[in-house]
């Protein structure tokens, strides 16, 4: 399968950014095909809309979203709103994001959008 793996790039902590190679290494080794920004995408880029516009053409091309994310990052959150629009299968993984609040949360958006599949 093709996941995407939203994720923390330009600010992501050493715990982040260790979490998620531990991730993609799992899924890889199962056979998945996964597109990881931090090694995939070319991050040398001034102003950031060529990322924007390679990350969006994974997002696409992947058949599940899954998402690492610190409650801080810009482009996870960009990434996110691509995925949103584009109607994918989205995984937030478990230990590596943001648990469930009371409210209004990008984290409950993002459960409920998990636990309910299609929007």
């Amino acid at each position: 399968m093709k996941i995407y793996l939203i994720c923390p790039v330009r600010k992501a902590t050493p715990e982040y950014s260790q979490a998620a190679r531990i991730y993609v290494a799992q899924l890889e080794s199962l056979g998945h095909q996964v597109y990881w920004p931090t090694r995939d995408t070319d991050q040398i880029d001034p102003i950031g809309l060529r990322i924007c516009k390679d990350n969006r053409a994974a997002i696409e091309a992947a058949e599940e979203v899954h998402i690492i994310w610190d409650g801080e990052s810009q482009g996870s959150i960009f990434d996110l709103g691509i995925a949103f629009a584009l109607r994918k299968k989205i995984v937030p993984v478990i230990d590596a994001f943001p648990r469930e609040t009371e409210g209004k949360s990008i984290p409950n958006m993002v459960y409920d959008w998990h636990k309910n599949g299609a929007i």
